[in-house]
């Protein structure tokens, strides 16, 4: 017994669209574990210069991202 030349042909596309899936979900893992070691290196790229920014303007200045400026935080009473 064999199969019809159509189902045949549509075995394999499906088995063909399949593996093909499983390589993209693949790639896409890889891609998200590279983006998750980038996001890590940044928080600690942040942590170091925050610190320096601490040591040299001090725990309580906030620091407006847009201007640069430097203020004291602001208490509320």
């Amino acid at each position: 017994m064999k199969l019809k030349d159509t189902e045949l042909n549509n075995i394999k596309e499906l088995n063909k669209r399949f593996n093909n899936l499983k390589v993209s979900l693949g790639d896409a893992e890889l891609q998200k574990l590279k983006i998750v070691e980038e996001i890590q290196s940044i928080k600690q790229r942040f942590q170091f210069v925050e610190s320096e920014l601490i040591k040299k303007y001090g725990k309580d200045s906030v620091i407006d991202l847009k201007t640069g400026e430097v203020k004291k935080k602001e208490e509320n009473a």
